[in-house]
């Protein structure tokens, strides 16, 4: 298909996962590339989980680009501007949406978006990065056991052509992977104004080690993606990635 971005876009009709398949045609690609596709068979989400999208109904892409002389210490960087990417996304189509740390999409308690970033890191730097992403789109009965999960439809009540929305969001992606090699740390304050659930209020969480449910306001969230939760009590807690889960 034609594009109005200097981002490649490549669309394929079927895959059991455009990350996997981003991750075995890298070396076709020496800038950055757009891949999505109308089924993917077995997408991935975060913890092991699948993505259910109906085919031809939502957005199940993967980018693809080369990060020039990005530092590992930085990485969640990268999590922070495609998460904002398509909290932009969601703006320009006319719905006001949060970023559930670290890096899901929320309108509300429900889920539109999941996003799986995977890095391969050589030395101390960040050589390349595959992030995918679905983004409920026009879906509007999910059938898996997904607690929460909505499409901008059941948002706004409009169909959305998938092709248009893949050029828009391109555009997009384009703007912010230029302003990571610029400046990866300006996106860190604008994650924490569209931090869901970051409102001073207490809230129900459980530590996945220990499966302990406890009460918390999230307290920050450290450059490097480290969340940190005061309980009632005062006493903080800080975790990594799926150290830690939201209970709705």
């Amino acid at each position: 298909m034609k594009s109005s971005t200097s981002l490649k876009i490549v669309r394929l009709q079927a895959t059991d996962s455009t990350n996997t398949w981003a991750a075995e045609h890298a070396g076709e690609f020496s800038s950055p590339a757009l891949v999505y596709c109308h089924t993917q068979n077995s997408g991935r989400g975060q913890r092991g989980n699948s993505w259910e999208s109906e085919p031809g109904k939502n957005i199940t892409a993967s980018l693809l680009f080369y990060p020039e002389d990005f530092p590992a210490s930085l990485q969640f960087a990268i999590s922070e501007a495609i998460a904002l990417a398509i909290v932009g996304f969601l703006s320009d189509m006319g719905v006001e949406a949060r970023i559930k740390w670290p890096n899901d999409i929320y309108v509300g308690d429900k889920k539109i978006c999941g996003i799986l970033i995977e890095h391969v890191v050589e030395g101390k730097n960040v050589t390349r990065t595959i992030a995918g992403f679905g983004i409920n789109l026009n879906q509007t009965h999910f059938l898996s056991d997904a607690p929460n999960p909505v499409s901008l439809r059941q948002l706004t009540d409009r169909e959305y052509s998938i092709e248009e929305s893949m050029e828009r969001l391109a555009a997009i992606l384009e703007i912010t992977i230029e302003q990571l090699r610029k400046d990866p740390g300006a996106f860190h304050e604008l994650f924490l104004k569209r931090l869901w659930r970051y409102d001073g209020c207490f809230h129900l969480f459980r530590d996945v080690k220990t499966k302990e449910e406890f009460k918390a306001l999230i307290k920050k969230v450290d450059r490097d993606g480290i969340l940190s939760l005061q309980t009632r009590q005062g006493h903080e807690r800080r975790y990594f990635f799926k150290e830690v889960e939201h209970i709705l």
